[in-house]
């Protein structure tokens, strides 16, 4: 009988030891993966910040301007091209096609929404009478 028992607790001593050893490998494999990730965040937050100033660099408004200089030839505003709002021509009306075949059809009154069914029904069923 005490040899059972003795045996039982060298069986409970290492099964508790190689738990005690899976959790404490699986904590070093997480630590390691979260070392990974940080170096990982660090290294794409390098990346926006130097995407940030490559962008800052090239939309340098100096550097614009002697662009639009170069390639665009674009001529200062004269006083005669400004105009009142009067002066414009007036919008256009655009056709609308389906609303044209709704009126044609007659659909295009507005209609009544569930909403407004079930205001002017009544709430309660009515019962039948026997």
């Amino acid at each position: 009988m005490v040899r059972i028992l003795n045996l039982l607790a060298v069986v409970a001593l290492i099964g508790s030891a190689i738990y005690a050893y899976s959790i404490k490998y699986q904590t070093i494999f997480h630590a390691e993966r979260i070392v990974k990730l940080k170096h990982e965040i660090k290294a794409e937050e390098d990346q926006i910040a130097t995407l940030r100033a490559e962008w800052s660099h090239l939309t340098r408004p100096e550097r614009i301007e002697a662009l639009a200089d170069k390639f665009l030839d674009l001529q200062p505003t004269g006083l005669r091209q400004i105009v009142s709002a009067d002066a414009l021509p007036a919008k256009t009306a655009r056709a609308d096609g389906i609303g044209d075949k709704l009126e044609a059809l007659g659909l295009a009154e507005p209609t009544n929404t569930p909403g407004d069914a079930a205001a002017s029904a009544p709430t309660t069923p009515s019962t039948p009478t026997r």
